[in-house]
């Protein structure tokens, strides 16, 4: 294999924290790498390095020949005066020169530039590139080639960038978390276009069912070491818990000797020079060994919620417009208790305009939201993170608490609060703006669930937080004692915790689906599939000759038509019964899971049956 890059020996510091120490790896030719590491560890900071962008303390990054980089930042940083195609094209290859100069040629109808632009393209062999690039900008949703960069949202801007480091085909693409802001569908569509490419990729992200499918090695980035796991997420899973484990038993092993070192150590005369110079060596690297803390729970959401009551929130007819655009439409759902819902749905179907009307942020044009009494909201916002740059950490959760009292009697002051979110006492007191984005994130956490809500609604709570923090909360979530609307990109995560999905449309139908994202997307796709083999060719049947008999049912064809008919109905009363198994929060994870597989089964039978019992009714 051809090496790329390599680096060595990298060092960096943010002000007296150290993020890494003496790294080095190498990136070869054809690799799909993912580093995985804990938010404020230098992800991004490394990224950025690799990148040119930034410099190493100490160590060097050594590039082969003059490979092409393609960087997407995790905020990208777009020129605000340049228009979306500019954007999209900005290159120094010549085949992109070409083909932006020949679109920008058809956009504007320059037919001269187009017949000149036209020879370029077929010198340069560059059609198939063109319909390559065509598809990117389709598939990003990118239609609008003269808005200004200045007008685009967040996620639209993300999408530029990403259309622009994709046309541009570089040897090493680099991506710091691409999967924010992008909807599910693009999502699954730049996975496919990863997994099929033979382009050389090194990313950050914490959508696991993307990296399981899209990286073939795992670059792990703990205690200032690299550990190398070649194959992907499943097997770095794996892998990772037989480190742990080695590392455990070789502390505890540490720890055995300790205590024989020290007791042996007593037992000598005080004055360290009388003592074997070998032995009291081995007593200090011991105790550096045994020292080691291996908890990996360090996150432990063991709260306990608030007291909910009979009536939860019933949602009556309600509907939403915007101008034209009906985005909800006489939607009504009455929540049960611990229920855990999950919304999807394309960008802009409506999403988070349902979440701000049911927290009463935003009213609804018509129809009635109740809200039981004991009803505390927990409302994680994409945009919710306010902190004041110049507040310490601990600053951050004294507003609003300075001791946490439970139900139960048991209290939580905010420093002990603080340390369960991996914000030990010695980062309490640092101000805020030297935090990463993800422990920003894991702060604003922090203060929703110290509120000690019952009724828990999150917006993309995945979005730049690291994948052993998403682990825990995935945890607390699953045993949370009160309600939970989830909105969020992530599949995994939402496959993990939520017992149904509210799916919206964009048209204002909101439709309510048994079973988590895959059972869902399963279930689309099988949908497409059959669409796909119902599409014939129209062909004309001669007209019968008037003298011509009409054919009957056969005998077995009535009995068989009989059957039909008694297996629709009894097969429709279990439907009708499961769904309402499912919609009454009587059932746990597994039973609901037993209940939607048969969903799903009876759902077929059906289809296959009502088809058949048609084709008999018109003979």
């Amino acid at each position: 294999m051809i090496p790329f890059l390599q680096a060595e020996n990298l060092s960096k510091r943010f002000g007296d924290q150290l993020l890494f120490e003496n790294i080095s790896f190498t990136i070869f030719q054809h690799q799909k790498i993912a580093l995985i590491a804990r938010n404020g560890a230098g992800k991004t900071t490394l990224m950025e390095i690799l990148a040119g962008n930034d410099t190493p303390e100490f160590g060097q990054i050594t590039k082969t020949g003059n490979i092409r980089i393609g960087y997407l930042k995790q905020i990208p940083d777009l020129d605000e005066s340049m228009t979306v195609f500019e954007a999209v094209f900005q290159s120094g290859d010549e085949l992109v020169a070409t083909i932006r100069n020949f679109e920008n040629a058809i956009l504007h109808n320059r037919k001269e530039d187009i017949a000149r632009y036209t020879e370029q393209m077929e010198h340069l062999h560059a059609w198939d590139f063109e319909v390559k690039v065509k598809q990117i900008l389709t598939q990003l949703k990118i239609y609008d080639y003269d808005q200004p960069i200045s007008e685009l949202s967040g996620g639209q801007k993300k999408r530029v960038a990403m259309a622009n480091v994709l046309i541009n085909e570089p040897d090493l693409l680099m991506l710091d978390e691409p999967t924010n802001h992008l909807d599910l569908e693009m999502i699954e569509w730049l996975e496919n276009y990863l997994e099929k490419t033979k382009i050389t990729l090194f990313m950050v992200t914490h959508d696991r069912y993307f990296l399981d499918r899209v990286c073939n090695e795992i670059l792990e980035m703990e205690g200032n070491t690299i550990y190398r796991y070649r194959g992907n997420y499943s097997y770095f899973l794996e892998k990772r818990q037989e480190r742990m484990d080695s590392a455990a038993a070789g502390v505890e092993k540490a720890r055995n000797l300790l205590r024989t070192e020290l007791e042996w150590s007593r037992r000598m005369p005080q004055a360290r020079g009388h003592k074997s110079k070998y032995r009291m060596e081995r007593v200090d690297d011991l105790l550096v060994k045994a020292s080691q803390n291996l908890n990996e729970n360090n996150i432990e959401l063991t709260m306990n919620s608030s007291r909910i009551g009979n009536k939860i929130l019933d949602l009556e007819n309600i509907s939403k417009s915007y101008g034209d655009l009906c985005l909800i439409q006489n939607f009504s759902y009455k929540f049960q208790r611990f229920e855990k819902v999950g919304i999807v749905g394309k960008n802009g179907s409506g999403k988070s305009t349902f979440l701000y009307i049911v927290t009463g942020n935003i009213p609804a044009d018509s129809g009635q939201v109740e809200i039981g009494q004991t009803i505390r909201f927990g409302y994680y916002q994409q945009t919710g993170i306010e902190f004041n740059p110049g507040d310490k950490v601990i600053d951050a959760v004294n507003k609003i608490a300075e001791v946490i009292n439970f139900e139960d009697g048991r209290k939580l002051t905010a420093s002990q609060m603080l340390t369960t979110f991996l914000f030990p006492p010695e980062t309490q007191y640092s101000f805020i703006e030297k935090l990463s984005g993800g422990e920003k994130r894991r702060l604003y956490l922090c203060t929703i669930l110290m509120t000690n809500p019952n009724f828990l609604i999150l917006d993309e709570p995945t979005n730049d937080l690291d994948i052993m923090t998403l682990a825990i909360l995935e945890e607390y979530l699953r045993v949370f004692q009160g309600c939970v609307i989830i909105v969020s990109h992530d599949r995994y995560f939402m496959d993990k915790i939520v017992d149904h999905l509210f799916v919206f449309d964009g048209a204002g139908n909101v439709k309510d689906f048994p079973g988590g994202y895959t059972l869902w997307r399963n279930k689309q796709l099988e949908e497409e599939e059959k669409r796909k083999k119902g599409i014939k060719p129209e062909v004309k049947v001669p007209a019968k000759p008037s003298k011509e008999k009409e054919r009957k049912l056969t005998f077995n064809e009535k009995k068989e038509l009989e059957k039909l008919e008694k297996d629709i109905q009894i097969l429709e009363t279990e439907k009708n019964q499961i769904h309402d198994d499912m919609n009454s929060g009587a059932l746990d994870s597994n039973q609901l899971q037993e209940k939607s597989t048969r969903y799903g089964s009876i759902t077929e039978q059906l289809e296959e049956k009502e088809m058949r019992w048609l084709e008999l009714s018109e003979i």
